[in-house]
């Protein structure tokens, strides 16, 4: 679901962008109005899981893969403006470090995984959860339904968004000849291929790891969970800690999914790519001669390291830089 980079227009990406900024504005005040400062800190946390979720691909007939995101999780954890912030800053790590998802489509991704997912999932978990409820204290069962059907909500909303995103491109950007400058791929092939796989399997994954977490927070320790802390006030970061140590220690099984995700296809390798049975036949201008920054990590690798060691530790540096990040901005909040 990572937007690439120059699959969109600069004048998309310029747009998407524009229209993140009242979001991330709005998200950071309610934040710093709302949250106390270790629940700030906690933040860092979500966007870890949001992370190291990104990484599990799950392969789908055909070759392409996808993954799960993790926003409708960290919105039911710590509400969908604590969300939207930890899923843009995981966006822009993995951007900047590891090359997955483009600077210029930075906004595009944000409006998807850090807008869309994260606020529609909480609306639709809490209209489920109010609804099982009936007025009284929330149970965990009653969160774990609610987020499990919230989560596929979003991810599917993020999808379908970005499909629209990368489906205009060749109507308004094209060169004399009818051929794409940027996403060759009207909405006629970029919906129903984005979403095949979003309303099934990667639907499922997102359904699993969302309701697997939120289930284990719960019960280890729900007084994190935003709206839960009446339930038990004196639970441990511990078991949280061990639960992202184990998937950091599994994200190896990431790699065992060949192939690429659709739409995340480089420039030497889109012409030869199959839709409906014919190759594309060109490389549209804009990909070829576009934009592109050279990260430290390009695909979560290293020269001279083994992939799978390559792959636990780009987990690591991820899961640092975003814990470190957002306690040095809970630091800058005056206790109250």
């Amino acid at each position: 679901m990572h937007i690439p980079e120059n699959y969109l227009s600069p004048a998309t990406c310029a747009v998407l962008t524009a229209a993140m900024i009242p979001a991330w504005i709005h998200s950071t005040r309610k934040v710093r109005e709302e949250l106390p400062k270790e629940k700030i800190a906690m933040i860092g946390v979500g966007a870890a899981f949001s992370f190291i979720g990104m990484m599990f691909n799950i392969p789908l007939p055909g070759g392409t893969t996808g993954h799960a995101v993790g926003g409708t999780l960290i919105a039911c954890i710590l509400g969908p403006d604590a969300a939207c912030l930890a899923v843009s800053v995981a966006l822009l790590l993995q951007a900047l470090l590891f090359g997955d998802g483009g600077i210029l489509s930075f906004g595009a991704n944000c409006i998807n995984m850090a807008f869309a997912m994260p606020y529609l999932g909480f609306f639709v978990y809490r209209t489920i959860l109010k609804f099982l409820s009936k007025g009284q204290e929330p149970k965990a069962p009653h969160r774990i339904i609610s987020a499990g059907i919230g989560a596929y909500a979003g991810i599917n909303a993020a999808a379908l968004l970005a499909a629209f995103e990368f489906g205009i491109q060749p109507y308004f950007f094209h060169n004399e000849a009818g051929q794409a400058l940027y996403c060759p791929y009207g909405l006629n092939v970029s919906i129903p291929s984005m979403m095949a796989g979003h309303l099934t399997i990667f639907g499922i994954a997102e359904i699993i790891f969302t309701t697997a977490v939120l289930s284990f927070i719960c019960k280890m320790s729900p007084s994190l969970i935003k709206g839960a802390e009446s339930e038990n006030r004196r639970s441990s970061l511990l078991p949280v800690g061990i639960l992202l140590g184990s998937l950091v220690a599994l994200v190896p099984l990431g790699l065992i999914a060949e192939g690429t995700a659709w739409g995340e296809w480089g420039a030497d390798e889109i012409a030869e790519i199959e839709t409906k049975g014919a190759a594309l036949g060109y490389t549209p201008s804009g990909l070829e001669k576009g934009w592109s920054l050279n990260s430290i990590m390009p695909d979560y690798t290293m020269e001279g390291i083994p992939e799978a060691a390559a792959y636990i530790l780009s987990a690591l540096i991820g899961i640092a830089v975003l814990v470190i990040t957002f306690k040095l901005l809970s630091s800058l909040k005056k206790t109250k």
